[in-house]
């Protein structure tokens, strides 16, 4: 299992930045990736942006050129800069881990945190 812990989200006024942090723990060495998925009122959770192990990543086409996902391999957590927010990132941002658990891929959930961007 890996525990996971965000940190970072707040209200923001358009236009402004925030940077989201998410400390794992556990079984680590098992992840084989870490992403950020959102989730806002009445819509499904969506992916945000992932990073695999070997550092290579990938976006949702809405935040491309805007969120920035990066990792620090020595603090075991992951990061997701976002600039220039617009009232459509509005939602709960969760912090994901996919490992490999008995050669099974499995996935680990943080508590969620609130990005509120007023329009």
């Amino acid at each position: 299992q890996v525990q996971l812990v965000e940190s970072g989200g707040g209200l923001v006024q358009a236009g402004g930045s925030l940077r989201l942090s998410c400390a794992a723990s556990g079984s680590i060495f098992s992840i084989r990736r870490m992403a950020w998925y959102r989730q806002a009122p009445g819509k499904q959770r969506e992916l945000v942006a992932g990073i695999s192990s070997v550092g290579s990543s990938n976006y949702e086409d809405s935040v491309k050129g805007r969120f920035t996902i990066s990792r620090d391999n020595a603090k075991n957590t992951v990061y997701l800069q976002m600039n220039s927010l617009k009232p459509e990132d509005t939602a709960v941002y969760y912090c994901n881990a996919r490992y490999l658990s008995a050669s099974v891929l499995r996935d680990d959930w943080g508590q969620g945190t609130q990005v509120t961007v007023p329009s």
